[in-house]
């Protein structure tokens, strides 16, 4: 869930990112500043095992990349900037990011090989608005791991399961892939990553 704090008028990024506690967890939505709720328990397991199943599947491909802890993705001409729950990050276009030694800031796509959300209470921050943000960006893969089928029938079906949906930028717009249960997850990025749907949404107790 994420709550607006209370503001006399909207801010800037430069303002936010000036603003920005050490402590806690904050986003800018449009020039408002947006608290994120503590995430519960399976949520961060989940993001955990993806934060430690994605590098090794990197590492062995040897590619530079890596996941920053608090980094920000800031959209071209807008005020606001997004902390995703994973975060993959390409070092090696780092030198073109203006924003990235002050303010731990990526602004292009191809700084930005992919990015995941685990959809907490605000699924809808997910589904709708960090969907047209990141596909604005031109970010080319966006996963939405939604363990809690917590989504509208509209985007995970009648059956309300549990959905990942992998959206992959073709011609400048996403499309959707949906993996479930037993389903292998496809990533355009990590085509041999070897996880299913069931073992995401279990944070890795089941076997791999």
């Amino acid at each position: 869930m994420t709550q607006a704090l209370p503001k006399t008028k909207l801010v800037t990024f430069e303002e936010f990112v000036q603003w920005k506690p050490d402590g806690g967890r904050y986003e800018l939505h449009d020039g408002v500043i947006v608290e994120m709720t503590q995430p519960l328990g399976d949520h961060e397991e989940i993001t955990g095992f993806l934060a430690t199943k994605i590098p090794i599947e990197y590492d062995r491909l040897k590619l530079p990349y890596f996941i920053p802890k608090t980094a920000l993705v800031k959209p071209p001409e807008n005020e606001s900037g997004y902390s995703p729950d994973v975060l993959i990050i390409n070092r090696s276009n780092l030198v073109n990011e203006p924003l990235w030694k002050k303010e731990s800031t990526v602004t292009q796509s191809a700084s930005i090989p992919l990015v995941i959300e685990v959809v907490s209470t605000n699924w809808r921050t997910d589904y709708y608005t960090k969907r047209g943000v990141y596909e604005e960006v031109g970010i080319l893969e966006y996963w939405i791991v939604d363990y809690l089928a917590l989504a509208g029938k509209s985007f995970i079906g009648n059956s309300k399961e549990p959905t990942i949906s992998i959206y992959s930028l073709v011609e400048g717009e996403y499309q959707v892939r949906q993996f479930r249960g037993s389903d292998r997850i496809i990533s355009p990025t990590f085509p041999e990553l070897n996880l299913t749907a069931e073992q995401i949404f279990q944070a890795g107790n089941t076997t791999t």
